[in-house]
This record gives structure tokens, C-alpha cells and sequence, in this order.
């Protein structure tokens, strides 16, 4: 009786321990594709996100050579600004989003 308790815990804590870390393995790989990690041919970078107030933030998106300022809060996403990406010490030109509308 008690020999068939070990031999199930040792074939079974391992079994556990492969299933953690296949579980941790494909978190970091989702994670990567849904930020969208910049040095693998994507089109898509987050450059930087601020809480203004819970729930609700403001995010830069680097997007095809634009930089894109978004609002997020639990109801959606909304399109602030833009402006072409930063080059050196050029700086960007910004582009109000009411005037291209």
C-alpha cells in the first residue's frame, strides 16, 4: 500500500514539475508575440506607458516609423496623437489627430 503511494508521487511530481514550466515557457512566448518584441521583423513596439488614474493609462506605440499616443481605459482605446518616430536629435513633428480627420 505504501510503496504504490511513492511510486505514484514519484512518477507524478515530475510529471507536475515539466507541466509548470511548459506552462511558464508559453506564457513568456505569448507574452513576447502580444507585446510585440522590436529586432524580429515586427511592425509593432511599445515604447512607453503611464497610469494617469486607476484604470486608466496613456501608452506610446511605435507603428511603421509613427508614433502613436494612446488613451486606455477599461472601456476601450482611444487614438490622442501622433507623431513621426524619433530620429537622433531631430525630435518629432507632431501631427494633431483632429486635423487629419
Amino acid at each position: 500500500m505504501m510503496v504504490e503511494y511513492f511510486l505514484r508521487l514519484a512518477l507524478l511530481l515530475p510529471l507536475l514539475g515539466l507541466l509548470i514550466w511548459g506552462s511558464l515557457l508559453l506564457t513568456r512566448y505569448l507574452q513576447g508575440r502580444i507585446v510585440g518584441i522590436t529586432g524580429q521583423g515586427r511592425s509593432l513596439e511599445l515604447v512607453e506607458t503611464s497610469l494617469v488614474a486607476p484604470g486608466i493609462k496613456l501608452a506610446v506605440v511605435r507603428f511603421h516609423d509613427r508614433e502613436i499616443l494612446l488613451g486606455c481605459s477599461r472601456s476601450g482605446l482611444v487614438r490622442l496623437g501622433e507623431c513621426a518616430a524619433r530620429r537622433g536629435a531631430t525630435g518629432p513633428t507632431p501631427v494633431n489627430v483632429a486635423e487629419q480627420a
